[in-house]
């Protein structure tokens, strides 16, 4: 809410312009129809004169209704400064019962979906066309409108999951979101440990043709003492803790050499924003089977 103080000039300045116009309308108003004559206003286009005439009746009437209106709005709604109006209308209020009336008319629906399992709900093609407009209008904007992802958002298309793809498991994670950090080695295992074990990880999965020994070696010593914990011996990740597989080159954030460096330098922080609050159970699962029906069509 804006302070008295505007308010009141906000308040006075639309009612002089209103005050303004009735009196510039009604001033120069010519009433007498013995006022019509040849004389013209001097305006002349193309052979075209503009008369000094009044202006027809209807027209006048026409300003008047609109005047009327607008005093007859500016009293019913909130047009003047803090002033609510007589209606004590607001668009708040008007989105709350257009999404009561959504929510009255769809509810039914929404509640038989929920309570069917997923597995079998990605047979209905009109639940899909809803799970799908619900993607579209929440989701689309960090994984694109073909979740086919981006830089730091996962593609939702392929069988690649840092939480897994089962249907519970997608559902999690939009339910309740997700939290990934990747913590920063650089002042830990320097600048030649970076290169090295961002060498070694590229060469592990045929990036790179040919390295220098010694820098394999010595990139994977550092893998097993400090990357293992979390991606694993063996480089395929870790479910519980998002630790993506590092054996398939599907990575978040880039697979080249300056983007491994960077990602084991400096980490990287990911997050997906939980869904419950904002949609709520029953959307979420419709979501949810339409993310699950677009990994199937990869499998």
């Amino acid at each position: 809410m804006m302070s008295s103080f505007w308010s009141g000039w906000i308040i006075v300045l639309t009612l002089a312009c209103l005050v303004l116009v009735i009196w510039l309308l009604f001033a120069t108003r010519k009433t007498q129809r013995r006022d019509l004559t040849d004389e013209t206003t001097g305006h002349s286009y193309d052979g075209i004169e503009e008369l000094d005439n009044p202006m027809p009746h209807w027209w006048f009437l026409l300003f008047v209704a609109t005047l009327v209106f607008s005093a007859a709005y500016l009293l019913l709604y909130p047009g003047m400064g803090n002033w609510k109006g007589f209606l004590g209308w607001t668009s708040v209020g008007e989105l709350e019962r257009s999404e009561e009336k959504h929510d009255r008319r769809y509810a039914p629906l929404f509640s038989q979906y929920a309570r069917t399992p997923i597995e079998k709900l990605v047979e209905n093609p009109k639940a899909l066309k809803m799970g799908q407009r619900i993607f579209l209008n929440n989701c689309a904007l960090c994984h694109g409108s073909d979740a086919g992802g981006a830089f730091g958002f996962p593609n939702l298309t392929d069988n690649e999951w840092l939480y897994g793809g089962s249907p519970e498991e997608i559902k999690t994670t939009i339910m309740d979101g997700r939290k990934g950090q990747m913590p920063a080695w650089g002042a830990v295992i320097g600048e030649k440990g970076v290169r090295d074990v961002s060498t070694f990880v590229r060469y592990q999965v045929g990036l790179i043709d040919q390295v220098d020994d010694d820098v394999i070696s010595n990139g994977k010593k550092i893998y097993a003492d400090t990357c293992s914990i979390c991606h694993g011996p063996n480089g395929e990740g870790n479910k519980a803790l998002g630790a993506p597989n590092l054996t398939d080159a599907v990575w978040l954030y880039g697979s080249s050499q300056a983007e491994i460096e960077y990602t084991v330098r400096s980490g990287r922080n990911g997050v997906m924003p939980a869904w419950k609050d904002i949609l709520g159970e029953e959307k979420v699962h419709l979501v949810s089977t339409y993310v699950y029906s677009l990994e199937d069509k990869k499998k």
